[in-house]
This record gives C-alpha cells, structure tokens and sequence, in this order.
C-alpha cells in the first residue's frame, strides 16, 4: 500500500516550488512584456504578450556565439571533473588511514576557498600559460572550481560497492585496472551519471571566471552575455530576461533527462 505523503512534506514542498518557481515565472512574464509595461505596476501580471524580445535576442550574432562557447566550457569542464575525479574517489573509498581522512578535509577546506580569492592567482597562471582569452583556459579554472567537490559527490557511491566483487574478479585473475573498469565503473555508472549532469548544470552559469578570464566581449559564455546587457543607458529589461529563457533553455532540457537519475542518485550518495 503507498503511503501518503505528510502533511509537513507536502507544505515543505509547496514552499520550495514558490520559492524556485515565482522568481522563474517572473522571468518568462518579464521577457513577454514592452519595456513600458516592466516600469509600470499596473502590467504586474496582466499585460499584452510580445516576443519583440526574443525576436531581437535571437536575431543578436553574439546570442549563438555565447551559447557555442558556454557549450563548450561546460562540456570541457564536464569531461576534465569526471575524468579526474572518478579514478580520485574511487581511491579514497578503497584506501584507509589518515591519509583518507587528511585527502577529504583538504577537499572540504578547498570548498571553502572562496572563488573570488583564487581570481588573482589563476589569472597569473593562465596568463605564464598563455591560455587567457581561450576556451581551454576557462575550462581548466573551472575545473579547479568543481573537481573537489566532483570526488566528495562521487566518493560515496563507490564506497557502497561491495568489495568482495572485486575480491571475487581479483581471484579470477583480473588486476586492479581491469577491475576497475569492469566491476567498479560499471556499478557506479549511476552515480557517474548523476555527477556529470550536476558539473554540467553548474558549469553552464558559472559567471565569475568567464568574465574574468575572457578578455574578448565574442568570447563571453552566456552568463557574461546576460550581464553584459546591462550598459550605461540604463538596461533592457524584456531583452535581458529573453536572453536569460534562450540560455536557460538547454539547462532545462539536461534537467530534465537526467531528473530521475539526480532524485536517486543524491539520495543514495548522501545515505551511503
């Protein structure tokens, strides 16, 4: 028999939908209003729909030019975590000691670092590196940003599988690397996913260090386009959601194909 669900998680949940969903909704109404209607309270809510926004937005060069490279950081960045952070955790959950326990605080520590202190110091090294103003040089500072949390996200599911699998392959002859990439990745593959879909979804807004290490305004990602629309004259409100819908778009669809995958997969890496 299913269970109701409690009247406290249902009013939680309601909560967190007004709270996520009115300021989203705010956005869609605000990129199908006129700029008149924005400045004025009585087009609130009800107003005369116009795509006069999204017809300016989508006939701007640099709106598919932000989104070709936002793409391309964030699929970059996506392949370097993972990459990196599966053989990482897969180590730190077969491996005990203090150094397991002195791996992860560093790794929590790094989380803590805020993102606007590391500005100074990756900004000289990309720069010794001549990677400044470069698709590979945003990828590799957005790495840095999001492997440690990449390994503290993947650790757990690893930790969950049974060791005597492995065990049981090793007595069958296999090494370490074939078992790993025959028992331990495929096992895991969930929870790869689930990390994936997450780097990827918070690589796609990341704002402060494509601006930052993006000299050329054609080479900004969509983050640093949107904000670019606010200039000194004052700013397009209906253009700027517009282009917040349009860049949002591809968030949404990742969202929601790898929706089943996040529910189960958070779930099971914070209960492991």
């Amino acid at each position: 028999m299913r269970r109701r669900p409690e009247p406290v998680a249902v009013t939680f949940r309601a909560l967190l939908y007004l709270l996520y969903g009115v300021p989203l909704l705010w956005i869609v109404l605000t990129s199908l209003k006129s700029q008149s209607e924005v400045l004025t309270s009585q087009a609130s809510v009800f107003f005369r729909p116009t795509l006069e926004s999204y017809h300016e937005a989508l006939a701007d060069p640099q709106l598919v030019a932000s989104l070709r490279q936002s793409a391309i950081v964030s699929l970059g960045t996506t392949l370097v975590c993972v990459a990196l952070a599966i053989p990482a955790a897969y180590a730190l959950a077969r491996i005990a000691g203090r150094v397991v326990v002195a791996a992860l605080s560093m790794l929590v520590v790094l989380q803590m670092i805020p993102q606007t202190a590391n500005l100074i110091p990756l900004f000289r090294v990309l720069s010794q590196w001549g990677q400044l103003d470069s698709n590979l040089g945003l990828v590799l500072a957005d790495a840095t940003l999001f492997l440690p949390w990449a390994v503290l996200l993947l650790r757990p599911f690893f930790a969950a599988l049974p060791v005597s699998l492995e065990e049981a392959s090793w007595i069958d002859g296999a090494g370490p690397l074939r078992t790993f990439f025959w028992i331990a990745l495929p096992l895991a593959r969930n929870g790869i996913l689930t990390v994936t879909a997450i780097i990827f979804l918070v690589s796609w807004g990341e704002f402060l260090y494509g601006i930052t290490f993006m000299l050329s305004p054609e080479k900004y990602p969509m983050s640093a386009l949107i904000a670019q629309q606010a200039g000194a004259f004052g700013i397009d409100w209906p253009r700027m959601m517009a282009f917040a819908v349009v860049s949002s778009a591809p968030v949404f669809v990742v969202y929601v194909a790898s929706y089943r995958l996040l529910r189960t997969g958070l779930t099971l890496g914070a209960v492991k």
